[in-house]
């Protein structure tokens, strides 16, 4: 198992920062507009709670107006077909990196009781992934997504 750092690769001057951990949004290629916004929104919603790590300090503007905090790396948003969707699940669970998903029943559903209740009456092997987020070492992350393509 890779390393997990919590904090960013110290970067001179005005560098990019580099993380050592992935935060990755994987979407199935057919979905509407609407549906990749919402199912985007939801799945990086638990990380913080999952991973309180990936959570940055809160925002305050300069008339001391305060606002909440957010990740603080980049989400990468990728796509890819049914496939790729089942292929990253598959292998991001092999590899015990945290993971959210969203399956096309969620669409149906209005609150959380019943999201879980969807997600729950399927088996892994199963689910009919619209969406995935992948958190975890870079690299391995990037293993788990292998063949997906970054959403354009």
């Amino acid at each position: 198992m890779e390393t997990t750092t919590t904090e960013p690769t110290a970067a001179p001057g005005n560098a990019p920062v580099r993380f050592d951990t992935k935060i990755a949004v994987l979407l199935r290629d057919d979905l509407e507009t609407w549906q990749r916004l919402n199912v985007t929104a939801f799945l990086v919603s638990g990380l913080g709670t999952a991973a309180p790590e990936v959570i940055g300090e809160s925002y305050e503007d300069a008339d001391a107006t305060a606002y909440l905090p957010m990740l603080r790396q980049p989400v990468l948003v990728f796509e890819g077909a049914r496939e790729t969707l089942t292929a990253a699940h598959t292998k991001a669970l092999a590899r015990s990196l945290t993971v959210a998903v969203f399956t096309s029943d969620l669409f149906a559903t209005g609150n959380d009781r019943d999201n879980r209740a969807a997600v729950r009456a399927v088996g892994r092997e199963s689910l009919d992934l619209v969406g995935l987020t992948v958190y975890g070492p870079r690299n391995a992350v990037d293993k788990a997504l292998k063949g997906a393509r970054m959403h354009p």
